[in-house]
Formats: C-alpha cells, sequence, structure tokens
C-alpha cells in the first residue's frame, strides 16, 4: 500500500510540473509574441515562404505550365468573342432605339402639350376600377358651376415632368442643387442617341430645353466614347465595354446667370504699403449643369 501511496505522489507530482512548465512556456509565449520584433521577423518569414499563384505555377512540372499556357491562350480568345459580342449588343440597341423613337416622341408631344392623347391612348385598366367607378359616378353629379370651373383651367401637357424626375430619382436628385431647379422646369425631353453603324462605340445624351433666362442652347448634349476589346497588355482583366473618353458643350450662358461659377470677394494686403482692398473673383460652384463639363476630358470629370 505504501508503495502505491508514493506512485500516486510521485505521479502527482509530474503532472504539477508539467503543468507548471505549460504554464511558463505559455507565458514566454504571451510576450514573445508582444514583441513587435519577433512579430515582423515572423511575418516576413510567412512572407518568404507563402507561395503566389505564379510562383505556385513554378513549382509545377513542364508540361504541367504548357497546358496552364495553352489555357491562358483559350482565355484571351474567349475575351475577343466575348468583346464582338458587345459590339453586337451595341448594334442591337441602335436598331431598337430606332423602333422606340416614335413612342418617345408622342411622350414629348403628350408631355410639352403638343398632343392630346386620345381616348384609347388614355385608357388605362387601374387595380382599383371600383373605386374608380364610384369616383366617376360622383363626378356625374358634380354642379355646373364646379363644371365650369374647371374647363376654365387650362393647363398645357404634364407641367414639370423632368423636374419632376429629377427629384425622385436618387442618382439624379443628388446633383440638383436649388438654384438648378428653375432651369430644370425648362427641360422639355431627354434623348440617346447611339453612333452609325461603321463608327466606333459611342453614345450621346440630348437634354432638350426651351427657352428660358439662363442660357442660348436648346440642346445640350454629352457623348461617351467607348472601348469593347481586351487590353493587349492585360486581356485577363476584359469585363465588357468600357467608357474611354467624353465629350461635353460649351453652355452659353446669359449674363449674370452662370450656376457653375459663384462670386466670392476676398480682401487682399498689398505687402509694401499695408493697404487692403476688396478683389472679386469667380469661382466653381456645384451644379447639375456641370455635367456638361469638360468640353473634352475624360470620364468622371
Amino acid at each position: 500500500m505504501a508503495d502505491n501511496s508514493k506512485a500516486e505522489d510521485t505521479a502527482s507530482d509530474s503532472v504539477e510540473a508539467a503543468k507548471n512548465a505549460s504554464d511558463k512556456k505559455e507565458k514566454l509565449a504571451d510576450q514573445v509574441m508582444q514583441n513587435p520584433q519577433v512579430l515582423a521577423a515572423l511575418q516576413e518569414r510567412l512572407d518568404n515562404t507563402a507561395l503566389t499563384p505564379s510562383s505556385y505555377i513554378e513549382t509545377l512540372p513542364k508540361a504541367v505550365k504548357r497546358r496552364i499556357d495553352a489555357l491562358k491562350q483559350l482565355q484571351v480568345k474567349c475575351a475577343h468573342i466575348e468583346a464582338k459580342f458587345y459590339e453586337e449588343v451595341h448594334d442591337l440597341e441602335r436598331k431598337y432605339a430606332a423602333l422606340y423613337q416614335p413612342l418617345f416622341d408622342k411622350r414629348r408631344e403628350f408631355i410639352n402639350g403638343e398632343a392630346e392623347p386620345t381616348d384609347a391612348e388614355s385608357e388605362w385598366h387601374s387595380e382599383n376600377e371600383e373605386e374608380e367607378k364610384l369616383a366617376g359616378d360622383l363626378k356625374n353629379v358634380v354642379v355646373i358651376e364646379e363644371k365650369a370651373e374647371a374647363e376654365e383651367i387650362n393647363v398645357k401637357g404634364i407641367p414639370d415632368f423632368w423636374f419632376t424626375i429629377f427629384r425622385n430619382v436618387d442618382m439624379l436628385s443628388e446633383l440638383v442643387q436649388e438654384y438648378d431647379e428653375p432651369i430644370l422646369k425648362h427641360l422639355q425631353d431627354i434623348k440617346v442617341k447611339f453612333s452609325e453603324p461603321g463608327q466606333p462605340m459611342s453614345f450621346s445624351l440630348e437634354f432638350h430645353f426651351g427657352p428660358n433666362d439662363y442660357f442660348s442652347n436648346t440642346v445640350l448634349t454629352k457623348t461617351y466614347k467607348m472601348k469593347s476589346e481586351p487590353d493587349k497588355t492585360d486581356p485577363f482583366s476584359f469585363e465588357g465595354p468600357e467608357i474611354v473618353d467624353c465629350d461635353g458643350c460649351t453652355i452659353d450662358w446669359k449674363k449674370g446667370k452662370n450656376v457653375t461659377v459663384k462670386t466670392i470677394k476676398k480682401k487682399q494686403k498689398h505687402k509694401g504699403r499695408g493697404t487692403v482692398r476688396t478683389i472679386t473673383k469667380q469661382v466653381p460652384n456645384d451644379s447639375f449643369f456641370n455635367f456638361f463639363s469638360p468640353i473634352k476630358g475624360k470620364p468622371g470629370n
């Protein structure tokens, strides 16, 4: 029994010693890992041992690398076919734009009060037809005086149609400043024009304005030039057509009406005489109409 007790004590001491040694190792590891120099050396070692995709390929047998090169050639050919696909998509867009145009022309006529829709054109079945029928029955009992008053109201087209679009589309409303709004109320139509067959891929946005007190242009344009071909130096990055350039237009602002600039006053001290004078200068101003700048430049400006 004494021997058993002695063995148990020895085993217990061994476990305790092992636990203490483990605790010391953990504390030492914590201290080491908190040392910036040790961490930097460890990171450098990891960086040197980690394989990049290209270095991984270098470790492969020659026959495997040969097959990978063949795959690269196939991928480049796929990219060129994809580029051709997007060119044909552009041709289709041009084709269908011509089919849409008569409808867009009629839309412009209705918006600007150039024509009135027929009964058939204005017929629209709502999900709430019964409610509309009740509303229609109520209209039939409106007094003659109210009818006469309503007939006197002569509203042309759909007032502020495009201006309302700008205010309710987030991507556009973010560009519009308060002083842009009176100008946009004169916007009558927006058109998209695609490049002609055989011409370099491009499209233009045309903003048609009615007579106004701000500029003399009737149309403001911005043209986007596009490229649909893989980059020779990096063909695997091809993701479809990209805008490579854009041209805006000159806005013929009337005197004192240019909202893309603002006049500021600044005090300037003469270095020699010490006198102070006030100078005025024009600086750029946030405005939707900066969209038409630059006249020649890169996308994103």
